[in-house]
């Protein structure tokens, strides 16, 4: 059983998740409307990634026996200046959701849940990974921003990207 404390954390994290996977649907929608269908697809693959997050956090809640609460998503920004700037933004955002992370990590350490302690280090690698891979997007683009062919030749590379599911545990029927 969840603690109160962890179960109010999870079903808020839920909620980030959940408005992390907007803000990187507008990010999407923002990209493809300025004619950068690879740099889309890219936020596309981020945003199916974080509704997946948010299914892991609701399918590990109802396997612990703690009820998930849906709360309102705020709104998000509809636009950006630059495709850096965009990049920008995920890597600030994506330092935010590690924190967050890493507060319910706390928090599961100090009920001595071990159960969501090794559910919550699956998110924690994922957070590396996420800021990592932000800062490269944010080196790549800075390397090629200036040049039209170089930004062409990325928006087309970013368009081969693909959605895989991060985790078994994001399905639905778990």
């Amino acid at each position: 059983m969840l603690s109160q404390k962890l179960h109010s954390a999870i079903n808020a994290q839920v909620n980030a998740e959940l408005w992390s996977a907007y803000l990187y649907l507008a990010m999407s929608l923002d990209a493809e409307a300025k004619g950068y269908k690879g740099v889309a697809n890219w936020f596309y693959v981020q945003f199916q990634e974080e509704q997946a997050h948010a299914r892991i956090f609701m399918n590990y809640m109802n396997s612990r026996d703690a009820k998930v609460e849906l709360l309102p998503i705020e709104g998000v920004p509809a636009s950006w200046d630059t495709v850096l700037d965009m990049y920008k933004q995920t890597l600030e955002h994506e330092k935010k959701v590690t924190a967050l992370i890493n507060n319910l990590a706390a928090i599961a350490n100090e009920d001595r849940d071990y159960a969501s302690i090794n559910r919550l280090n699956w998110f924690v690698d994922e957070q590396v990974e996420e800021e990592e891979s932000a800062r490269e997007m944010i080196a790549t683009v800075e390397a090629v921003e200036d040049n039209k062919y170089g930004m062409y030749m990325l928006d087309k590379e970013l368009a081969a990207r693909v959605y895989n599911v991060p985790s078994p545990l994001a399905t639905a029927a778990e």
